[in-house]
């Protein structure tokens, strides 16, 4: 079957700094330990208000098991949707974004556990799934207000996570940032032109809302409140791709970084789109990959890095998300599985 056509925008990336540069990278974070999962793929992870950690795999499974790794139960299954970014609510309920049917879903483990085998489904609830008549495409991460106010992704409306390469390569910039009211209702569209939404969090006392553009290598930010309301600025430039973000207790906005920038990804943004069109044809093996690496990176409220973790990606690769709680990170993952826990370091090693 015939690859969808791409439709490559010719761009020129931003000189890499130096840290974009060193392509291993430091080996600044400690050997994972690895909690395995009946599953492959979970993207996104997240822990309940009782501690337990929640992920969602490749065949549309939403899993859940103790900070140990231990009782793992799956809780919903939105088959043949895939989950990717995970937000848990104050009534213990967990919103889902569903990254290859375009929905935005509302989950109650409860409802899931209770039914066992027999309907997974009964515990699904779709907050959003178009705008203005227009499908959504590639629903990415969720963030919720105090009001519950809902803000999330749209990565691609070309694209989904099936074919995340070919946004990236495409370089279209179709991605969105939308947002949902406590009540419910149409999305409203508060950003257009991203490239390729991801990661999103609110700021300190909710004057702000960033969003990871991965095919960008930053984080920008929308000023929700105060004399700066409407404006857009970059909260962060990085020496990679950053992917689903959470904020720490202490307010550290935690980077799930899957790889560095790739010199050939650069070098064909600035080519004749027939070259990426070509690129494209060929069998996925030959297209340019992320390199084996675990990293993340902690930024404070100012878009300082404060930690910059990264090791071999011998055991564990393409961190695709983050979660500080008790003292530990939990990683996750578009490829392993299993869920990787690193020690919250005191102190981490700051770079530009």
């Amino acid at each position: 079957m015939p690859r969808t056509a791409l439709q490559p925008v010719v761009w020129k990336p931003p000189a890499p700094t130096e840290r974009a540069r060193e392509r291993k990278g430091p080996h600044t974070m400690p050997p994972p330990e690895l909690l395995p999962i009946s599953g492959e793929g979970p993207e996104d992870v997240v822990v309940d208000a009782e501690g337990r950690l929640l992920c969602g795999v490749a065949d549309g499974r939403i899993l859940r098991l103790g900070p140990d790794g231990s009782v793992a139960e799956t809780v919903a299954d939105i088959a043949p949707g895939r989950p990717a970014g995970l937000q848990p609510l104050p009534d213990g309920r967990l919103l889902v974004c569903d990254a290859r049917l375009g929905r935005l879903l509302r989950v109650d483990p409860a409802v899931g556990t209770a039914v066992g085998t027999a309907d997974r489904k009964a515990a699904v609830e779709v907050l959003a799934d178009s705008v203005d008549g227009e499908p959504l495409r590639f629903c990415s991460n969720a963030v919720t207000a105090a009001d519950g106010t809902v803000y999330f992704t749209e990565s691609s409306r070309r694209w989904t996570i099936d074919d995340w390469k070919a946004d990236i390569l495409e370089h279209s910039g179709t991605g969105r940032l939308l947002r949902v009211g406590p009540d419910g209702g149409e999305p409203e569209v508060l950003l257009e032109g991203l490239q390729f939404a991801n990661g999103v969090v609110l700021g300190p006392d909710e004057a702000w809302v960033a969003v990871a553009e991965t095919g960008a290598y930053r984080v920008s930010r929308l000023w929700l409140a105060g004399g700066r309301a409407g404006d857009r600025d970059v909260l962060v430039e990085l020496p990679g791709f950053p992917d689903n973000m959470s904020t720490g207790p202490s307010g550290v906005v935690w980077i799930a970084m899957p790889s560095h920038r790739d010199p050939v990804l650069d070098l064909l943004h600035r080519t004749h789109p027939a070259v990426r069109r070509a690129v494209w044809a060929l069998p996925p093996r030959l297209q340019p990959a992320p390199e084996r690496t675990v990293w993340v990176i902690g930024v404070d409220s100012d878009g300082r890095v404060v930690h910059d973790l990264q090791g071999p990606g011998d055991r564990f690769s393409q961190v695709t998300g983050v979660c500080e709680h008790g003292g530990r990170l939990y990683l996750g993952s578009l490829v392993e599985r299993a869920v990787a826990v690193v020690p919250l370091p005191e102190a981490g090693r700051a770079s530009g």
